[in-house]
């Protein structure tokens, strides 16, 4: 009696996001996974865009030790990244979780099938949406609007006071920027869509001279993106306490919903920038 050999899966699919359908012409100008080749695998009314990797170097064991190199992590999060960009420019993408490989596109699709109500009512939700950045740094010093000296005294005591209240922001100063960081976030939620806070970066990974307190994601209705703008500028002017950095637009990496995030779609915008 003979025995039957299954054949050895060497080539895995990356999985870059979802979409309700790919464009053969888009996805035949980016490039995937150590320049692969970008394709769609349909199915379920769905399309998962993909890009072939070696199991030998994206299987489960490469791969954890992979996420541990900061090199290869930052190149890959690029590279995942400039996919789900050029397909957010076209439509809604569920952005797929850094470093989610199926052994072969018949599970890709199963994956569609089995999630088909999940992912297409995502999609439904970022139809004609965006997501924002805003980030917040200290400004060492700065005295805020509502902490302006007022009063008498002519120059000599407007100058003490001022310099008074000078003195008490900078031995204050991470409190007032982080209860500033409160107000601007509170404000640009009531006028987005959703918001998400996520934990500020560490200066190594910011670049910035001083220290972050806010790091805010706000999805915006497309139609409403100047008047976004327009308030993070108000804002700013409002609490100088903070400097505010306006980013974006990004794919939706941090408006998934929690399901999705707890089966491989979450933000890899602060690794691939």
């Amino acid at each position: 009696m003979g025995t039957t050999v299954e054949p050895v899966t060497t080539v895995g699919a990356w999985l870059h996001g979802v979409v309700r359908d790919a464009d053969d012409d888009l996805l035949a100008t980016v490039a995937g996974m150590d320049n692969a080749a970008v394709r769609a695998v349909r199915a379920a009314g769905l399309a998962a865009v993909v890009s072939a990797v070696p199991l030998d170097g994206y299987g489960e064991e490469a791969l954890r030790r992979n996420l541990e190199d900061l090199a290869w992590l930052e190149r890959a999060a690029r590279s995942h990244h400039a996919v789900v960009d050029a397909l957010s420019r076209t439509g809604p993408v569920v952005p797929a979780r850094l470093a989610t490989v199926h052994h072969d596109d018949t599970r890709v699709a199963a994956m569609l099938a089995e999630r088909r109500a999940d992912l297409a009512g995502v999609l439904d939700r970022l139809t004609g949406r965006g997501e924002w950045g805003v980030k917040g740094y200290v400004v060492p010093g700065a005295v805020p609007r509502s902490a302006e000296p007022t009063g008498g005294g002519g120059a000599g005591a407007a100058y003490l006071r001022r310099r008074r209240a000078q003195l008490t922001a900078r031995d204050e100063g991470q409190r007032i920027a982080a209860e500033a960081a409160a107000a601007v976030h509170a404000a640009l939620t009531g006028y987005a869509v959703e918001a998400r806070r996520h934990t500020p970066q560490d200066r190594r990974l910011s670049g910035a001279p001083t220290a972050m307190v806010l790091n805010g994601a706000y999805l915006v209705d497309a139609g409403t993106v100047d008047g976004f703008a327009a308030l993070v500028r108000e804002l700013a002017d409002r609490h100088p306490e903070i400097r505010l950095e306006l980013t974006g637009p990004w794919p939706p990496y941090s408006f998934v919903d929690r399901r999705s995030e707890e089966e491989g779609v979450h933000t890899v915008r602060e690794a691939a920038w």
